[in-house]
């Protein structure tokens, strides 16, 4: 089961704040985890992925955030859903699919009036200030400030509650940064320098890392459009 990845995602990718969409032809990939909860829906026929060690084969896959895996599909025809566990519970994303009916205008409006997990107001707060990212750096003193209280604290705050260090998090929101840049004709270069890489090189590790293909292979072929 060790496939070569394929050259590219290719479809439509819709992007919402906690969550995005992707409706087209599957790429193989190398074996990843990043911290979002996915859901693959086969629409054609099922769907192969390597969970870890285990393989699985069905017509919609759930894959849970920080879960290593591998796309083993080449070119199957799919509706993905990448949601923040922060805010949805993988059970939930899974029956929002079924109500949908695997439409994806369907289940890009399930998604938008879903209730989100309640976070602790300090944490909610935090998150706000992280999504507001630039090119500058995010300092540990002025994020634990902006909830109110000290680094340690914020720090365990993160891990206990999302499982996630703050550091993580904040890789994770220059990620979707960068994607949507790029996404919207930004050169891979301008896309990471305005997400706050130091490079294009770092950002293409970033990319590759978290889901198993480098940026050019997987963004090249998608069309961003717009949630609502």
């Amino acid at each position: 089961m060790n496939h070569p990845p394929t050259q590219s995602w290719q479809g439509e990718i819709w992007l919402g704040d906690d969550h995005c969409l992707l409706l087209g032809s599957v790429a193989r990939t190398a074996p990843h985890e990043h911290y979002a909860h996915q859901v693959l829906i086969g629409l054609d026929g099922p769907i192969e992925v390597a969970l870890g060690d285990q393989y699985q084969l069905g017509p919609m896959l759930l894959i849970p955030s920080r879960q290593p895996h591998a796309i083993l599909s080449h070119g199957a025809r799919c509706l993905t859903l990448f949601a923040e566990p922060l805010a949805f519970d993988l059970g939930d994303l899974a029956q929002a699919c079924e109500l949908a009916g695997n439409h994806p205008q369907h289940l890009a409006e399930q998604l938008q009036t879903w209730p989100r997990r309640p976070l602790p107001p300090r944490l909610a707060s935090a998150l706000q200030r992280i999504r507001t990212l630039d090119e500058h750096r995010l300092s540990a003193r002025e994020l634990a400030s902006t909830a109110a209280l000290s680094i340690s604290q914020l720090e365990r705050l993160f891990s206990g509650t999302l499982k996630l260090s703050v550091r993580r998090m904040v890789l994770w929101q220059r990620l979707r940064i960068g994607i949507q840049l790029a996404l919207g004709g930004a050169s891979l270069t301008d896309a990471a320098v305005a997400a706050g890489f130091a490079d294009s090189a770092h950002f293409s590790r970033s990319v590759r890392c978290q889901f198993g293909l480098s940026p050019g292979s997987a963004l090249r072929n998608l069309r961003l459009c717009t949630l609502g």
